[in-house]
């Protein structure tokens, strides 16, 4: 069954199993039980042992346990923020600069943060919604341009910008490939993720320029200035931005470090991981220091977070071993054949994209799409001959996109909860701008492949 016709039934299968039950670990799951079945020759026994020896060997590699150590810690270093009054604090700061005048620097306010905070999403969007929901409603903009300003520059630009979690992952998801530079192979797929670069230049645009279409038209007349931000917990600014300027600094050090000068050859996941550590210890000194919560109420917060941060995690772990397990069971191998001899090179690319961007919609989740998608798209490249970093970013762009537009994904509803926009009438809004982003892509990688 390996490197052959059947060796495409695990990741169709989970494809189906995620758009019918909307769940990406279940469906992840599903696909990683039916690799190691196929691989054990329908063997229930022996199936079983390589599902178990194929998940627990996830953490054999010490750099998908600083990833995964990663994740989890991230979500204690924005509890603790949030907790502590550090993101209200800097909101307060920014209010207090009145640099904001007229609706185009309002607009603009949270575009830049959007793609100022890229070390992690979530905490992106929410200090860039909850910083401008007032000036909106004062310049009388409309919430949902909020959230889509917010969404179209905090999501796509943490795939451009690869100081964080997602720029290790997909570095662990290139590990095993023998590449020489692994990390150039990375930095090289910004270049080639139209989507993400589009979306974030058309959000500068609609901000700069003020003019919005389709839904988002409607939506101006629609702003709701009943919602405000309630801010009650308030710590100095600082205590946001140094342990974020630690986080980034220190990954750049690290990398730098590690690559012996060279920061595209430094270990990506290493680096994180400590510079996660360093700004997590940075954060609770300072919290501790201000007397802004007691050490108890620190370890609570840390807990709460990391809790938090399980779903996410165990969607991350299930992505490596399907991974690995479609590699052993010569999926990317099988496709990459099929299609060299079926499909004109030119459409490589797109036809990753728009798989890519199916598969993040269905699920909600681009993560898992990287997952089932990456370890197709380098085999094809490597017979072929098309550049590996401009099919990975097909797929990077593809999974950005589906995310993007996706009603169940988790940036989509975190962009409308921080914006305090009805969430369908974020959907809808963004829905044509994202559209119109796929559509500039799918022309540019067409010509791109023609180029090539």
């Amino acid at each position: 069954m390996q490197e052959s016709i059947f060796s495409l039934l695990p990741p169709l299968v989970a494809i189906i199993i995620a758009i019918w039950r909307r769940n990406a670990l279940f469906s992840l799951f599903c696909g990683v039980a039916l690799c190691y079945l196929m691989i054990a020759n329908g063997q229930p026994i022996d199936g079983l042992t390589g599902i178990a020896y194929g998940i627990g060997g996830v953490f054999s590699s010490i750099g998908n346990v600083y990833i995964i150590s990663f994740s989890l810690l991230i979500g204690a270093l924005v509890t603790l923020m949030n907790q502590s009054g550090a993101v209200n604090g800097f909101i307060n700061h920014l209010a207090s600069l009145n640099l904001v005048k007229n609706s185009r620097q309002a607009s603009l306010l949270p575009t830049i943060i959007g793609t100022s905070i890229f070390t992690d999403t979530n905490l992106s969007m929410f200090t860039a919604g909850m910083a401008s929901q007032k000036l909106f409603d004062h310049h009388k903009l409309s919430r949902a341009r909020l959230a889509y300003l917010v969404d179209s520059t905090c999501a796509p630009v943490s795939i451009l910008f690869l100081v964080n979690g997602w720029g290790a992952y997909v570095l662990g998801l290139l590990d095993g490939y023998s590449f020489d530079d692994p990390v150039g192979i990375l930095i090289a797929t910004i270049g080639y993720n139209i989507y993400a670069i589009v979306a974030v230049a058309l959000a500068y645009y609609t901000a700069f320029s003020g003019k919005v279409f389709g839904p988002m038209k409607h939506a101006e007349s629609l702003i709701n200035k009943d919602q405000q931000p309630t801010i009650d917990h308030v710590a100095p600014a600082h205590i946001m931005w140094l342990p974020m300027l630690m986080l980034l600094l220190g990954t750049f050090v690290l990398l730098w470090h590690t690559g012996d000068g060279d920061i595209r050859r430094g270990s990506g996941a290493f680096s994180v991981f400590w510079s996660v550590i360093s700004a997590l210890v940075l954060l609770i000194l300072l919290i501790i220091s201000h007397r802004l919560m007691s050490f108890s109420d620190i370890v609570k917060a840390i807990v709460t977070g990391i809790k938090y941060m399980f779903p996410a995690v165990a969607i991350l772990v299930l992505s490596f071993a399907f991974g690995d397990a479609i590699k052993t069971l010569g999926t990317g191998v099988y496709v990459s054949q099929l299609i060299n001899v079926e499909v004109p090179l030119f459409l490589m690319a797109p036809i990753l994209f728009v798989a890519a961007a199916i598969m993040a919609f269905a699920t909600g989740t681009s993560w898992g799409t990287f997952a089932i998608l990456i370890p197709i798209a380098v085999p094809i490249a490597q017979q072929s001959g098309l550049p590996i970093e401009f099919l990975v970013a097909a797929v990077l762009g593809g999974g950005i996109f589906g995310d993007h537009a996706s009603p169940i994904s988790d940036t989509t509803v975190v962009a409308s909860i921080a914006s305090g926009c009805d969430h369908f009438e974020h959907v809808k809004t963004q829905l044509p701008y994202a559209l119109l982003g796929a559509v500039i892509t799918l022309v540019a990688y067409m010509l791109i492949g023609l180029s090539l």
